[in-house]
C-alpha cells in the first residue's frame, strides 16, 4: 500500500512547469520560501523570509536558484505558508449541510446517522440542493422547515445569508505533504475532509489557490456545535499542499470555480473509499467566502481560507449502517488537476510529531539568520 508521495511527478499538476508556485522547504538553517518559475525553484529567503510577506508585497522575481524543482529533495517540503491565519467556512455544499445535520441529530453517534440520512434526504434533500443562501427562495425555505420541526443550526449557515467562518488552526500549526495527519484519540467518528483552498493577502484579495485537509470529528462536533473547537483543532489536524499555486495569466479564480477534487483513502485492513467533488456544486461563490472571511476583520499577514467539502465519506467501513471512519494507519490522497497531489498518513494527534516551531522560535530563527531585513 502507499503511504506517501516518493517523487514530484506524483505531486505536482501536470502543467507545474507553466505555472508560478510558492512553497517552504527546510533547509539546513531553518524553514525557507521557495518560489518554482518556468520549473527552477529559487530560495526567496533574502527576498522576503516569508511567504506572507512574498504575498503582501507580490515580490515573485528574484531569488538564489535551486535547480529544477524535481531535483530537490521532496522530503524537504513544508506546508507552504506560515504567519497566516488558517480559516474555514463550513456547510458550503448541500451533502454537507445534511450531513451536519444528521451529526446534530445524532447527538455524534454514529449508529443513527444511516436512518436519519434517509429521513432527511426524503424531506429536504432536493430542495437545499436548489435554493441559493440568503435569497428569498432561501427564507421561505427555512419557514417550511421550521414549520415542520426540521430546522437547524446547520441549515441556518447553508441557506442563510451568513457563512460559516471559523478558525481552524493556529499559525505556523499546518501540516504538508506526507506529514502524517492527526485524529483525537478519544474520537470514534471522524473523517478528512478535502479542499480546495484560497490563500489571500492583508486585504483579502486572493493570490492563488492549495488543497487542503480540514480534518473533522463527527462524534464531537455531532454532540454539540459548541465543541466545533475541539473538533477541528488539534495536533496535526490541518494539512496543506503541496504548494501554492499563484493566479497568473494560465491560472485564475475561474479555473478555482471549476476545480474538481478526489479523495482516495486506502487503510491497512484493504479497506477502499473513492470519492470526487466539483467545486461547481459549491453553494457560494469561493470570493463571496473570502469577502465573508474578511468581514471587519484585519489580518496584517494574511489568511487562506478552507472552502468547504463536499465529502462526508458514509461508505460503510467495520459494520453496516455505521459508515465511515478512520484508523491509524489509513493513507488519504487528494487530488486536484490543477493544484497536484496532497497525501497523508493518518495518526492520532497524540502520537503526532509535536508543533515545536512557533512564531516565536520562527523569529529567533530568522533574527539568527540575519534574514529579518530581507527585501
Amino acid at each position: 500500500m502507499v503511504t506517501r508521495v516518493s517523487t514530484w511527478a506524483e505531486a505536482l499538476p501536470a502543467d507545474w512547469r507553466d505555472g508560478m508556485l510558492l512553497g517552504r522547504i527546510q533547509t539546513e538553517a531553518g524553514p525557507s520560501p521557495i518560489l518554482v518559475r518556468g520549473g527552477v525553484a529559487y530560495d526567496m529567503a533574502r527576498v522576503a523570509p516569508t511567504v506572507s510577506a512574498l504575498i503582501a508585497d507580490r515580490l515573485f522575481d528574484g531569488g538564489e536558484p535551486l535547480g529544477d524543482l524535481d531535483t530537490l529533495d521532496l522530503a524537504l517540503l513544508l506546508s507552504p505558508i506560515d504567519l497566516q491565519c488558517v480559516k474555514a467556512a463550513g456547510v458550503t455544499f448541500a451533502v454537507s449541510a445534511l450531513e451536519r445535520v444528521i451529526e446534530e441529530r445524532a447527538r455524534g453517534d454514529h449508529n443513527k446517522a444511516a436512518e436519519l440520512r434517509g429521513r432527511l434526504e426524503e424531506a429536504l434533500g432536493g430542495s437545499i440542493r436548489s435554493v441559493i443562501p440568503g435569497t428569498a427562495e432561501a427564507a421561505a425555505l427555512k419557514d417550511a422547515l421550521i414549520a415542520d420541526g426540521l430546522w437547524s443550526q446547520y441549515l441556518e449557515v447553508a441557506i442563510g445569508p451568513d457563512a460559516e467562518i471559523f478558525t481552524k488552526s493556529p499559525v505556523l500549526s499546518t501540516v504538508g505533504l506526507n506529514a502524517p495527519v492527526g485524529v483525537r484519540s478519544d474520537s470514534t467518528w471522524n473523517n478528512p475532509e478535502p479542499e480546495v483552498v484560497l490563500v489571500a493577502d492583508a486585504h483579502g484579495i486572493a493570490v492563488g489557490a492549495t488543497l487542503g485537509n480540514d480534518v473533522n470529528l463527527r462524534d464531537f462536533e455531532g454532540r454539540s456545535a459548541l465543541l466545533l473547537g475541539k473538533a477541528k483543532d488539534n495536533t496535526a489536524s490541518c494539512s496543506l499542499g503541496p504548494l501554492i499555486r499563484l493566479f497568473d495569466d494560465g491560472y485564475a479564480m475561474e479555473d478555482v470555480r471549476a476545480a474538481d477534487v478526489s479523495l482516495t483513502i486506502t487503510g491497512t485492513d484493504d479497506y477502499v473509499l473513492n470519492g470526487h467533488s466539483t467545486m461547481q456544486e459549491i453553494s457560494r461563490d469561493p470570493e463571496e467566502l473570502l469577502r465573508q472571511a474578511l468581514s471587519e476583520h484585519h489580518y496584517p499577514d494574511g489568511l487562506v481560507l478552507f472552502c468547504g467539502t463536499l465529502f462526508a465519506p458514509t461508505q460503510d467501513r467495520d459494520e453496516p449502517g455505521k459508515g465511515f471512519t478512520h484508523k491509524v494507519g489509513d493513507t488519504v490522497a487528494i487530488r486536484s488537476e490543477r493544484l497536484g497531489t496532497l497525501v497523508n498518513p493518518v495518526t492520532t494527534s497524540r502520537d503526532a510529531p509535536a508543533w515545536t516551531m512557533g512564531i516565536g522560535a520562527l523569529m529567533t530563527n530568522l533574527a539568527g539568520r540575519g534574514l529579518l531585513g530581507a527585501k
